[in-house]
């Protein structure tokens, strides 16, 4: 894996907003429409060529292919993937009015909601046993972005996928005797998307919202240790999914959902960071621009980056049309290169731009602003860390 050795390197989460031809394709797609299967994948190629040659010229050093070929969210893409699952209208109480955060500021959601309804009127039940097959499309994503890397120089690059405590969160499971079992099921499987990425020589990123926001779905019902006793055995069955895979082909990231709300019981970084460090990953890309999180680079003057490993924090957001002053993300890119060495840090986002291929965080225009201010604020930092 490619590090900040004579100046800063930029990179993001992966997820970005897709061109309306390419959403057009999917939302038929999504709506069992009929659509011209040849058009969508001349689309497809297309469209990922486009974001990987935008991303360089926006001074973005380590690209993906934006999860382009995602038909669903970052973490419900797993169901055109895997075998096992079934897809059944909602039945009982929605999963996704669960949490802390939406108990405590309800009437904020109810508004929220209304404005943008969630799509959650479908279940995933697990119904059958868990196995991997996505070649096919995983090689078309593949396929596509080292295609689109042709010509367009970059440091390193990286497909984005979910982790596995990530994978299809709020299913339910009907065929294995144990929720453990089923998860472990996930893991194995998961283990060849994971492979198929770093033996065609990209960098695999395991996107693992939920890992922390599961605290925020415990709270106050269950006590602070059963969280952790939770987050150190997903560790576990992380790593049981990396088992063969290069240790330094794989960033792991951390944020605590993406959603627009106050995250005022988002558990600290402090409380989980011990078990982030025991992922069997190089790189480490956790959420740190927000107003929430922003105030945590406080946590590495007391935790040791360990040796070989390097930091990617979110030095700017998602969440917000603000653009970051340049001058602003250097002094962030500067506290955490002050602490963990320059050399082990690599400047990224908070999140993704867009976390399913119809829904974005921020206007189009904005994004790429945001992602030119970050290769300025990066320039900035290493001019004064490399005086």
């Amino acid at each position: 894996m490619e590090r900040s050795e004579n100046r800063i390197l930029t990179t993001h989460v992966g997820s970005l907003i897709r061109p309306p031809e390419l959403r057009s394709f999917i939302a038929a797609r999504n709506k069992g429409a009929a659509y011209d299967e040849a058009a969508y994948n001349a689309c497809l190629t297309g469209a990922v060529k486009d974001v990987v040659r935008r991303q360089r010229e926006a001074g973005l050093d380590i690209p993906s292919d934006g999860e382009f070929g995602k038909a669903i969210s970052w973490s419900q893409y797993a169901l055109t993937r895997l075998s096992g699952f079934e897809r059944r209208p909602l039945s009982g109480k929605n999963p996704f009015d669960a949490g802390a955060d939406r108990a405590r500021f309800a009437a904020f959601y109810a508004e929220m909601d209304a404005k943008d309804p969630p799509n959650t009127a479908m279940e995933s039940i697990c119904a059958g046993p868990i196995r991997y097959t996505g070649q096919a499309e995983l090689k078309q994503d593949i396929d596509n972005f080292k295609a689109a890397l042709k010509g367009v120089p970059a440091a390193d690059a990286f497909l984005p996928v979910a982790a596995v405590s990530s994978v299809i969160p709020d299913r339910k499971n009907e065929f294995y005797k144990t929720e453990e079992e089923c998860t472990l099921a996930i893991a194995e499987a998961m283990r060849t998307e994971y492979k198929m990425i770093t033996d065609s020589g990209l960098l695999a990123q395991l996107d693992d919202a939920r890992a922390a926001v599961t605290w925020d779905r415990m709270s106050p019902s269950k006590p602070f240790g059963d969280y952790l006793k939770w987050l150190d055995r997903q560790v576990e069955i992380i790593n049981h999914s990396l088992e063969g895979v290069p240790e330094d082909r794989v960033r792991y990231h951390v944020c605590w959902g993406s959603w627009p709300g106050p995250h005022t019981s988002d558990v600290p970084l402090r409380d989980i960071v011990h078990a982030v460090l025991k992922i069997k990953a190089q790189a480490f890309v956790i959420e740190g621009a927000n107003p929430r999180h922003e105030h945590e680079w406080k946590v590495w003057k007391d935790v040791k980056l360990p040796s070989g490993k390097i930091l990617i924090p979110g030095v700017i957001s998602h969440a917000t049309n603000i653009v970051e002053h340049p001058e602003l993300i250097a002094d962030r890119i500067e506290r955490y290169a002050g602490i963990v060495g320059r050399g082990n840090v690599i400047a990224g986002t908070d999140c993704g731009f867009a976390q399913g291929p119809l829904l974005q965080r921020v206007h189009p225009s904005v994004m790429w602003a945001k992602f030119e201010a970050l290769a300025e604020g990066a320039a900035l930092a290493s001019k004064n860390l490399w005086k």
